[in-house]
């Protein structure tokens, strides 16, 4: 099963991709666009109702988020409230690390600029 140190490794071997901090809380982007964003144990007002550790959230088109979400349903969830714009909550404890690393090169894939996508 996969950990945030899975999550933050294999978002940061995409090209060009730096961590950052968003509201508290580490993110992976590139091009100053988030692609991943790790959530903080004894924080939940991001990620209600899916307990403090082991979540995150990616930014998938909107049929990568649909697929994504049929085909591992329970741990890979369109947010309530803006899963129409592709931001899709994972819990990082129940998805094996090949998974993992589908989603964030998707997510990577959906923000970067097309002159790395094609190429990473």
């Amino acid at each position: 099963m996969s950990t945030a140190d899975d999550l933050r490794r294999l978002a940061l071997e995409r090209p060009e991709s730096f961590e950052d901090i968003h509201r508290g809380r580490p993110t992976f982007r590139v091009n100053k666009r988030i692609f991943a964003m790790l959530g903080v144990a004894g924080n939940r007002s991001l990620f209600p109702g899916l307990g403090e550790d082991g979540v995150a959230v990616v930014k998938l088109e909107r049929d990568d988020q649909l697929n994504m979400a049929a085909r591992y349903e329970g741990t890979v969830t369109p947010t309530e409230s803006y899963g129409h714009h592709g931001w899709t909550y994972i819990r990082l404890g129940h998805l094996d690390l090949d998974s993992l690393a589908t989603v964030i090169q998707l997510a990577w894939a959906n923000v970067a600029p097309k002159r790395l996508s094609r190429s990473g």
